[in-house]
């Protein structure tokens, strides 16, 4: 899946200005893995002031939602996705054991690792954009590992409680690893999208 969007002109310095930046992205053209909608076909070949970039589906609190993967601290992870290679987002987590609270910068993404589904994010912008009054939501993700156990029935889970839940039962087992992702998320049912960004529809 990929997204076309129209970028203006360059936004200004600061925290301000990065949201501005994204802000002016002006179009979503492509959104067929998610909920399999129909869609105008995206240009084979971007126009000038048009960039393709992945848009993937996750989950947070039970709704689906649409990021982009930017940036991976970890070199093997980052080629896998095709994202660049940050290691500096590594000094995002706490000292000792890398498992951040809320008052950390880096939140929770659940990826599970032996079951087919989206990653489960712990956290989203309400509403998306500039107005969101949502303080717990960073893009500064540490990845978990959740692997289910033998003997277990697997199942799609759709929120950070499910996930716990299922660890308390010990259908699976979490692991969380030092790797931390900018996963910025763009779109959430009922919330939104980033100013400037245009979705044909909202993903199933």
């Amino acid at each position: 899946m990929s997204m076309t969007m129209k970028r203006s002109a360059p936004a200004g310095r600061g925290p301000r200005g990065t949201l501005g930046l994204l802000a002016l992205l002006a179009l979503l053209a492509v959104l067929g893995a998610v909920g399999g909608c129909a869609h105008p076909p995206a240009p084979a070949v971007p126009g000038p002031g048009l960039v393709q970039l992945p848009v993937l589906k996750g989950w947070f609190d039970g709704e689906a939602v649409l990021y982009v993967t930017t940036d991976i601290s970890h070199a093997d992870v980052a080629a896998a996705k095709g994202a660049n290679f940050a290691p500096r987002l590594a000094h995002a987590l706490p000292g000792g054991p890398p498992q951040p609270g809320r008052g950390s910068s880096v939140d929770k993404v659940y990826a599970v690792t032996n079951f087919q589904q989206p990653s489960v994010f712990a956290s989203a912008p309400k509403p998306v954009g500039p107005a969101s009054k949502d303080t717990a939501y960073s893009p500064l993700w540490q990845m978990v590992k959740v692997t289910w156990q033998p003997g277990r029935n697997p199942r799609e889970l759709r929120a950070e409680e499910a996930v716990l839940e299922a660890a308390e039962k010990g259908d699976v087992v979490l692991e969380p690893t030092p790797v931390v992702l900018n996963c910025p998320i763009v779109q959430r049912p009922g919330q939104g999208s980033l100013p400037g960004v245009l979705l044909p529809r909202p993903p199933g």
